[in-house]
């Protein structure tokens, strides 16, 4: 048998050697850039998810691939019931859908049915979202002012306020390299490679301007800590080990949530109420509260929509130009 015979229909291997050599650089090099259409963490949603979904199939000797619709809402329902939160269960039955597809079979996931039951478990399960506290000026420069005196918080300083006043997402403030930044005499240029809105990599540039208290100065407070870190190369943000060592390895996003929690623990508030998230949604709330317009605001964060930013810009104007002030009780 011949080695075209062995391949799926369709799919022919070249006589020439030389050839076929090139087809599978060729291939190789396809199944990279598929692999490059996902963000990491996207995949490892996808990846996490889908265990999850194969696991629940076996237990009730389910066929998970391909899945009928009917095992589909079953699925859903089963997290209905453990409390799932309805962004979780969306987020499943979008990994479901990307499996079929990645399988070439039709997705369950399209059908009535499916559409149905999630639309029934939205309603049924529809609760006011959890927001976490936004990390305005006044508690930022709390965080800061508490940081204990030990070699990693002048990295926490400096990550501080590079993601309030810089408006980053965690995950965009451990990408960071020293290649991506520019000091100038107006600031600090910080080219974005990558984000969660650009994953084509076209870049995003930033600017931080001097702060006007040197002790808050993201400026200042980054060329503090690449001076004493000595890092002229590679990731800014970089891990600690547990005797005080600073390592070559950059920081997992998870980390950035963690630094912000001990540091608002540290300066006596709710760990709690603070998340990954909460800088960025300080800066919008805390620029909305000085006055600033929402185009401006949305073009220091890179927001491609303005729902996200406005609930924040809402949170900052509560007050401003509030119309109750103005009916004379």
């Amino acid at each position: 048998m011949n080695s075209q015979q062995t391949q799926p229909a369709g799919q022919l291997v070249p006589a020439d050697p030389a050839d076929r050599a090139e087809l599978q650089r060729t291939t190789a090099a396809a199944q990279a850039y598929i692999a490059e259409s996902l963000a990491p963490n996207t995949i490892k949603a996808y990846q996490s998810d889908w265990a999850d979904f194969t696991a629940w199939c076996a237990k009730h000797q389910r066929e998970p691939l391909p899945a009928i619709p009917h095992t589909v809402i079953l699925y859903l329902s089963h997290l209905a019931q453990l409390g799932r939160k309805p962004s979780t269960i969306e987020r499943r039955c979008a990994s479901i859908k990307q499996a079929h597809r990645f399988a070439h079979h039709p997705s369950p996931t399209d059908t009535v049915e499916v559409e149905q039951a999630l639309r029934g478990i939205r309603r049924s399960l529809k609760v006011a979202p959890t927001q976490k506290a936004a990390a305005v000026t006044e508690i930022v420069r709390a965080m800061i002012e508490a940081l204990p005196d030990k070699p990693s918080s002048l990295r926490d300083k400096a990550l501080l306020l590079i993601g309030f006043v810089g408006a980053f997402r965690r995950s965009e403030l451990v990408s960071l390299d020293v290649r991506d930044i520019t000091f100038t005499n107006d600031g600090l240029a910080i080219n974005l490679r990558q984000s969660k809105t650009d994953q084509e990599g076209a870049g995003y540039l930033k600017g931080l301007p001097y702060g006007s208290n040197p002790d808050t100065c993201p400026v200042r407070t980054l060329h503090a800590w690449l001076d004493a870190g000595h890092i002229t190369e590679g990731p800014i943000f970089r891990s600690f080990s547990r005797r005080g060592v600073l390592q070559a390895k950059r920081l997992e996003d998870g980390e950035v949530a963690r630094i912000i929690k001990r540091a608002a623990r540290a300066a006596g508030l709710d760990a709690q109420q603070f998340s990954g998230h909460s800088l960025r949604a300080g800066f919008v709330t805390a620029a909305a509260a000085a006055g600033e317009p929402e185009y401006r605001i949305m073009e220091q964060t890179g927001h491609t929509s303005s729902a996200t930013v406005r609930r924040y810009m809402r949170r900052g104007n509560l007050f401003r130009n509030n119309s109750a002030s103005k009916i004379g009780l």
